[in-house]
């Protein structure tokens, strides 16, 4: 009998060392759950397209003939209180199939402040709150040799895309090296 009673005080230990722990074990195991909301910066720019004597250009656009230039001062501004790198994307367009928009146009780049990439034209540094980029281009050259009196009612059209990045923990060589660029 003393054995039995040995057993069973062995196994009343057991099952109140076990109804002990339990609540401790669920203690250290507890599960929870956070939300957390992460909200990004408000990146805005704004495009200005101005004539040499500082009036905007003509939304409807200005009639040509072969080797006008047209006067066009194309800058950046950067319209919130972030920094940002930026880029410029030129897409000229043509409504008759026997011009060559990108022969036909030739602009007087900047390449002191912008620098061209894959494409894009990359301002060289980084644009703070309330600046505004120095022109890409100023003028606009209708290339005589590639446009004649056979295309008159013609239409050429630049368009201008720009693009920005925040600069705020972004740490880039070159502004082209920026993360977050779009694929355009």
């Amino acid at each position: 009998m003393k054995a039995k009673a040995r057993l069973l005080l062995i196994a009343l230990a057991a099952i109140l060392a076990t109804a002990l722990t339990q609540p401790t074990l669920a203690y250290y195991t507890t599960i929870g759950k956070a939300t957390n909301v992460v909200t990004s910066g408000d990146i805005q720019l704004r495009i200005h397209e101005k004539t040499a004597d500082g009036s905007d250009f003509p939304a409807e656009g200005v009639y040509i003939i072969p080797g006008d230039i047209v006067s066009k001062q194309v800058s950046v501004e950067n319209v919130c209180n972030h920094p940002f790198y930026l880029r410029v994307k030129l897409v000229s367009t043509a409504d008759s199939a026997e011009l060559s928009p990108e022969e036909c146009l030739k602009m007087d780049i900047d390449t002191v402040n912008w620098t061209l990439v894959d494409g894009f034209y990359y301002y060289n540094r980084i644009l703070q709150p309330g600046e505004t980029t120095a022109p890409l281009f100023t003028q606009v050259e209708i290339v005589g040799s590639r446009v004649d009196r056979s295309h008159v009612g013609s239409a050429l059209n630049l368009t201008i895309h720009a693009y920005a990045v925040q600069s705020e923990h972004n740490p880039a060589g070159h502004p082209w090296e920026a993360s977050g660029w779009p694929a355009d």
